[in-house]
């Protein structure tokens, strides 16, 4: 089979004419063309090779032959409506269990995290029947409607915000509210979401639940302080509602000391329903929902039935299946936590060396660095970090920015990242910072 059927050019012109623009492309000023992969690497149609440091979506690395041919095998076999009874759907979700918490027992399998994340609102609403959702600042939850409207990084651009919907802010302990030198950050946000409850209650409202991501992503790689989430969790039962945790980017041992980054906080935490997505199907279109029997109860109690066409067929828990096996044989959650200790310390050299670096964090393969002009007034340096990635790119590295400002530089590759690549990579920023930094002084001096 031919890697690619038209010219780069040709391809990027007939895009141009037939995909929506809003469909942005990575490096949209000159887009990489890309025609196969394997583990962290891509190659363009020159043969050109890539470090990818962003596709958490190939969570165990790029056409891994494992998935690919537990793919292959149950195609030739059988892929059907999922109201067929099979065997793979019950023994992935028996694979699963023994992840999570006991109480977390009762699965709902979707095809993306948007879907996944939609069915826990209803799930939510339905148990609770109550409306209101409490969000985190800058938060992206889903391309639906229903998560546009509680993702205030998407809605702040369009509609606004619902009645509904009650955004509390960021426990960013860098340039947030309370930062690392409070004595207690982690109660001192968990206060801001009571107050906003009580606001709530003032209104005549209530709230269904509290939706957050484990580990905010969009929002620049936020670390939370240790003790949020069950503080958070206590607030929000007493008032009637459900803790939802994400882990559409941070599940399936991303942060490497725990399988799940909602447990970052604590064996003592378990969320009332956890949504997964992207790293399931290692790029094949495979989410879940899991929650309690008592939620799981008062959805079915509604007498309305609820299927999914393809969410959990045999092909993608034939895949789910092997992502997992993976994930054990090669032990890449120990991976996670030695290479990204180690691109953890490459990066903070960094920071002692360049004044631009404000800020590293992150867990395992779920980091970030932020860039600032001033490390006083954390003013965000939100041109030198496009720069970066532009640079970088030209040097055959694929990262991205995040953040409010577009400030973050974030890392989530696959899981089988090393420390040759940590080191490639932070070698190159390295490199670049340097000649920005030579470049701003130099012009200072001319004037």
């Amino acid at each position: 089979m031919a890697l690619e059927l038209f010219h780069k050019e040709h391809t990027l012109t007939m895009r141009k004419k037939l995909i929506g623009q809003s469909c942005r492309l990575f490096f949209s000023h000159d887009p990489v063309k890309i025609v196969r992969a394997q583990g962290q690497y891509l190659y363009d149609e020159n043969g050109t090779q890539y470090l990818d440091c962003i596709s958490n979506v190939q969570h165990v690395g790029h056409c891994h032959p494992s998935i690919t041919q537990a793919a292959a095998k149950q195609m030739e076999v059988l892929n059907a409506n999922t109201r067929f009874l099979h065997d793979n759907i019950i023994q992935y979700a028996e694979r699963l269990t023994a992840t999570l918490p006991k109480k977390l027992c009762v699965f709902y399998f979707v095809n993306s995290g948007s879907e996944a994340n939609d069915l826990a609102l209803r799930l939510a609403r339905q148990y609770t029947q109550h409306e209101d959702v409490i969000v985190l600042d800058h938060a992206y939850h889903g391309h639906l409607t229903s998560l546009i409207d509680i993702s205030p990084y998407k809605f702040r651009k369009l509609a606004g915000q619902k009645e509904w919907v009650h955004v509390a802010p960021i426990p960013d302990t860098y340039r947030g509210l309370y930062r690392a030198d409070h004595p207690n950050p982690a109660e001192a946000y968990a206060d801001t979401v009571k107050s906003l409850i009580d606001e709530v209650h003032k209104r005549g409202r209530k709230i269904s639940s509290f939706f957050v991501e484990s580990l905010p992503s969009v929002a620049g790689q936020i670390m939370l302080p240790p003790g949020y989430f069950q503080k958070v969790a206590q607030y929000i039962r007493a008032a009637g509602g459900v803790f939802v945790a994400d882990e559409i980017q941070t599940g399936f041992g991303r942060v490497g000391s725990h399988f799940w980054a909602f447990q970052l906080q604590g064996e003592d935490f378990c969320p009332d329903i956890v949504t997964m997505g992207k790293p399931m199907g290692n790029g094949h279109p495979l989410a879940c929902v899991v929650t309690t029997e008592e939620i799981a109860g008062a959805f079915t109690a509604n007498g309305v039935e609820y299927f999914n066409t393809f969410g959990g067929n045999p092909v993608s828990c034939a895949i789910g299946l092997a992502v997992l096996d993976v994930i054990e044989k090669e032990d890449l959650r120990s991976n996670a936590v030695r290479v990204g200790n180690h691109l953890m310390k490459l990066l903070r050299e960094l920071q002692a060396k360049h004044p631009i670096i404000g800020d590293v964090r992150g867990v395992g393969l779920f980091l970030g660095f932020e860039l600032v002009k001033d490390r006083v007034d954390l003013s965000p340096a939100t041109e030198e970090a496009a720069l970066l990635v532009r640079r970088l790119k030209e040097k055959h590295i694929c990262l991205s920015t995040d953040g409010p400002w577009e400030n973050v530089i974030k890392f989530k590759p696959p899981m089988c990242f090393s420390m040759q690549d940590a080191e490639r990579v932070t070698e190159q920023i390295d490199h670049i910072l340097t000649e920005i930094e030579d470049l701003d002084n130099r012009n200072k001096q001319e004037k």
